[in-house]
C-alpha cells in the first residue's frame, strides 16, 4: 500500500478519527483498514462500536487479522482494492 502501489491509492498510517487512531486510511475513497492482533479476540463489542462510529463518519471499514496479512497478503490486497473500487 506504500507509495500508491495499490491502484494508485494514497493510504496514510495511524490516522486520528474522533477518539480513535485507525491503522490505515485512504481518504479519497473513504476506506479504513484495521489490522487486528490476538488482543482483539476478546473485544468484539469495542471493535463493533469503533466500526459503527467510523461508518457514521462516512468510512467503510475493512478488518483483517494479522495472520491473514502474513499468510495471504495477495488476497488481502485484492480485497482492499475491490472495496476501494466500489
Amino acid at each position: 500500500m506504500r507509495d500508491r502501489r495499490l491502484g494508485s491509492l494514497k493510504f496514510r498510517r495511524q490516522v486520528p478519527v474522533g477518539p480513535y487512531i485507525v491503522d490505515f486510511m485512504c481518504k479519497s475513497v473513504g476506506l479504513v483498514i484495521e489490522l487486528d492482533g490476538g488482543q482483539h479476540s476478546g473485544q468484539t463489542a469495542a471493535d463493533a462500536e469503533r466500526t459503527r462510529l467510523l461508518e457514521q463518519r462516512g468510512y467503510r471499514v475493512l478488518r483483517f487479522w494479522n495472520n491473514e496479512v502474513v499468510e495471504n497478503m495477495e488476497g488481502v490486497l485484492e480485497t482492499i482494492l475491490a472495496a476501494a473500487r466500489e
